[in-house]
């Protein structure tokens, strides 16, 4: 029996004969977090093979103003230079020359919220944290700014930028209070944080909110819901749906935010608060445009001891759920993945999440939290799954860690594929030279030794191991990018850039 490396080692030769991955279809320009709905973080790359990745150095740094958290975006339109977009939590967005780091414009938004606005955080100021969207047919840039409004309300607005010129498009932004007032939907910009990426399905807009670093607000009072909001954007934008947790609390937290197989919306919530009966918290959500509220199992899954989870804040929504599929031809499924902070591993029926306490697999994975974006690479032989922890089961992997997971079906099965040491917190991508050859793990050392890193995603060989590139100011949710013949990393005030 072949094992998995000569498993994916056949899939790489028969490349010529797959579709490829779901990347292929977002290679040209980077227009969402991960670079696809799924946020599968999967990057075509030609020529980046493991001998090119030895060889990865600074190509250039560029200056930003104000902290960041927001992966970078690229945008590149017929007949101009690629633009790297990068957006601060001093709410200013740049568009960078992505060959030189160059500014060509910069859009500076109302003030961000300074420390001692907000009753409750960690991020300081706070402006745009959740990374923007890109819409190819306009060629706009959507976000989510928090901003001080009338000099001492903190309020989110999403804007509409013009990529062209980094205009505010007219008639944006939508006061997000303002507009949930109008639905009777509860909403306090005051309470609700929003670290989730904007997800663009359908033809409508979705951002999804958590609450902020402390939980503050109270079972009794004013409190945090996980919320998503659905915005049609029209000539004139409207707020056309949304959906709350019936608990309080239960945030979105995962930098992903909703993800999507284009048939639906999974949003993955944290813990609730005050909860004797299941309030929507520590679950994946399924949901369709409007966001009308389902009450069938299908719908959702919670594992059975949620209230456990909810006890010991153990969030399942400290991570995206990805959707992805497994098996080739007739034996092909769809399958869900979702992974909390109590280290275990989630596989879901993507046709029917299974309601409290069904998932097909729940396992173990890691004697950690789990809170950084995963990556996950499709092939013939099965699904790999790479995602930072700060310990792995294994004794080579004590300390923090990088862990890769193999996922198969019929019958569906997670296990630990490989793991290796890393100092750091980032959330990894994968790149391939072709969507299948050459599969490389990426990620950076943010809040560690803040380095580059990359290993061989079928074995676990390390092939780039820092070289000394003294990053600084990396966050734990640091996302990169691959396109244009770089790796793009933004730190505080800097955008990296490596070459190849």
């Amino acid at each position: 029996m072949r094992n998995p490396i000569q498993i994916a080692a056949a899939a790489v030769a028969t490349a010529a004969c797959l579709a490829g991955f779901a990347s292929s279809a977002f290679a040209q320009s980077v227009t969402t977090y991960h670079n696809s709905p799924e946020r599968n973080g999967v990057y075509t790359v030609p020529g980046l093979t493991d001998a090119a990745a030895a060889k990865v150095r600074l190509g250039f740094k560029a200056s930003v103003s104000g902290n960041v958290y927001a992966q970078p975006l690229y945008w590149k339109a017929a007949g101009s230079p690629g633009l790297i977009i990068v957006a601060t939590e001093s709410n200013f967005v740049y568009a960078l020359n992505a060959n030189s780091g160059a500014v060509v414009w910069r859009r500076q938004l109302p003030r961000p919220v300074p420390a001692g606005t907000l009753p409750c955080g960690n991020i300081t100021p706070e402006g745009v944290t959740g990374t923007p969207v890109i819409d190819r047919a306009t060629g706009r840039l959507y976000l989510d700014a928090t901003t001080l409004q009338g000099g001492s309300l903190p309020r989110h607005m999403i804007y509409a930028l013009s990529l062209s010129d980094g205009k505010i498009v007219p008639h944006w932004p939508i006061n997000v209070d303002n507009a949930m007032a109008k639905r009777k939907a509860p909403f306090m910009s005051e309470l609700q944080g929003e670290r989730g990426a904007l997800q663009f399905f359908k033809g409508k807009l979705y951002i999804s909110y958590a609450g902020r670093g402390g939980d503050c607000g109270s079972s009794t009072g004013a409190i945090y819901r996980g919320v998503v909001i659905e915005v049609t954007p029209a000539t004139t934008p409207t707020l056309s749906g949304d959906w709350e947790t019936r608990a309080a609390r239960g945030g979105i937290w995962g930098q992903g935010g909703a993800t999507s197989n284009g048939a639906y919306l999974f949003a993955t919530t944290g813990n609730t608060s005050g909860a004797n009966t299941w309030g929507d918290g520590e679950a994946v959500i399924r949901l369709s445009p409007g966001l009308k509220r389902s009450a069938d199992k299908a719908d959702s899954f919670t594992p059975a001891d949620w209230k456990d989870l909810d006890n010991q804040d153990l969030d399942l929504g400290g991570t995206a759920a990805i959707p992805f599929s497994v098996g080739t031809g007739s034996d092909k499924v769809a399958r869900v993945l979702a992974m909390g902070k109590n280290g275990h591993a989630y596989l879901l029926n993507a046709p029917d999440l299974g309601g409290i306490g069904h998932p097909l697999v729940n396992v173990k994975v890691s004697n950690s939290r789990i809170i950084t974006g995963p990556a996950a690479y499709e092939a013939s032989g099965g699904t790999w799954v790479a995602f930072t922890n700060a310990e792995g089961l294994q004794s080579n992997c004590s300390g923090s860690g990088i862990t890769v997971l193999r996922i198969t079906a019929k019958p569906d099965h997670i296990g630990t594929h490989w793991c290796a040491p890393f100092n750091g917190a980032g959330s990894p991508i994968i790149t391939t030279t072709n969507g299948v050859a050459d599969p490389i793990v990426w990620v950076a050392g943010a809040e560690g030794d803040n380095e580059l890193h990359a290993f061989d995603l079928l074995t676990g060989k390390v092939l780039f191991n820092g070289g000394g590139t003294g990053m600084t100011g990396l966050h734990r949710y640091s996302t990169m990018i691959a396109v244009n013949h770089h790796l793009y990393v933004a730190g505080d005030n800097t955008l990296y850039a490596f070459a190849f």
